[in-house]
């Protein structure tokens, strides 16, 4: 090409697999991707029983803002402690993201906009503040037990949704499916004793 550019679309192949969260119904989900005989990429979604024990990357957790308003997530975010981004358009939701890790699951990416989603979040990352100083160079390994119920008065009358039931069960090492702690995380704590969820 007298231009110079390369024009071939590449397929996308490192997309990192997901878990959701439904809020309305209380069920964590694992989404699969795999390519058939042709390239074509699939995807496919199965409910994970409970309990579940996932190591959490709360180290690298990043907040911000989230949409699916053209039909695929949109993404603005920090990470914790940073400057949270201007909000980019009415349809964007406060979110949060984050990596977990087990050994039947590998790594996933789990996200989530739903405010009791984001206060269920909220509370076990207040639980992993409070205990990361003595657990440094580990990641929390966190237990999912099950879900309870919350309900919430609107206009439209009360309605129903679900939060996990959650706690820091463990901490251990951090896997090698997580990837490296950042640097300031490495700089302040030693490889025997620090956390992350």
């Amino acid at each position: 090409m007298a231009l110079g550019f390369n024009t071939e679309s590449k397929p996308v192949t490192n997309i990192l697999p997901i878990i959701k969260f439904d809020a309305k119904a209380g069920d964590f989900i694992r989404q699969d991707r795999q390519q058939d005989a042709g390239g074509q990429w699939n995807r496919t979604e199965s409910e994970l029983s409970f309990p579940l024990r996932m190591m959490v990357d709360f180290e690298n957790l990043e907040v911000g803002w989230l949409s699916f308003s053209t039909g695929a997530p949109d993404f603005h975010m920090v990470r914790v402690g940073e400057r949270m981004p201007e909000k980019p358009s009415d349809e964007h939701k406060h979110a949060f993201r984050l990596r977990l890790f087990s050994d039947d699951l590998g790594t996933r990416e789990f996200s989530g906009s739903s405010k009791t989603l984001l206060r269920a979040v909220d509370l076990l990352h207040n639980e992993y503040e409070a205990a990361k100083g003595k657990n440094a160079g580990k990641v929390p390994v966190v237990e999912v037990t099950g879900t309870s119920t919350v309900t919430v008065n609107t206009p439209k009358g009360e309605l129903r949704f679900k939060s996990p039931k959650w706690a820091i069960v463990d901490w251990v090492e951090r896997p090698s499916g997580l990837g490296e702690a950042p640097v300031a995380a490495q700089g302040k704590s030693s490889a025997k004793d620090e956390d992350l969820f």
